[in-house]
């Protein structure tokens, strides 16, 4: 089932989810702001423990942020996306590297893991978003 338009939550197009760590099973619900400007989904660094991921034993990078220059730990990670009215499950995105970042506030579902599955339409004047697959 798409998403079709949906309103912006405090101005932005949000969307509940859940993440998983598949190794543990362990999953915290959040909600992930679409970022058509982040090249990946990045998700704040106090995340990985309370799904039980060791952060600093994920895979190290340098990526460049708004911020400047900052380490990302990669870590194999599941998304599950929400309906946000329903709360109806209605994407999974497999075990996917997912990049964890400290001093990162919002999750933020970006291209490579998350948009480059799906067809986005943003309508800003009217304040709502749709997604659904190919």
């Amino acid at each position: 089932m798409p998403i079709v338009k949906c309103p912006f939550t405090s101005g932005r197009p949000i969307l509940p989810l859940r993440i998983i760590n598949p190794h543990t099973g362990q999953a915290h619900r959040a909600a992930g702001l679409i970022d058509t400007g982040a090249d990946e989904c990045a998700v704040p660094a106090y995340i990985a423990s309370v799904i039980g991921h060791n952060l600093t034993a994920g895979g190290r990078k340098q990526i460049r942020t708004g911020d400047g220059l900052t380490t990302a730990f990669s870590h194999t990670t599941r998304l599950e996306i929400f309906h946000p009215a329903t709360q109806r499950l209605l994407f999974t995105i497999a075990d996917a590297p997912i990049d964890f970042l400290p001093n990162l506030h919002m999750i933020l579902l970006g291209v490579k893991s998350f948009l480059s599955q799906f067809i986005l339409t943003i309508d800003y004047p009217q304040k709502s978003f749709s997604v659904r697959k190919p």
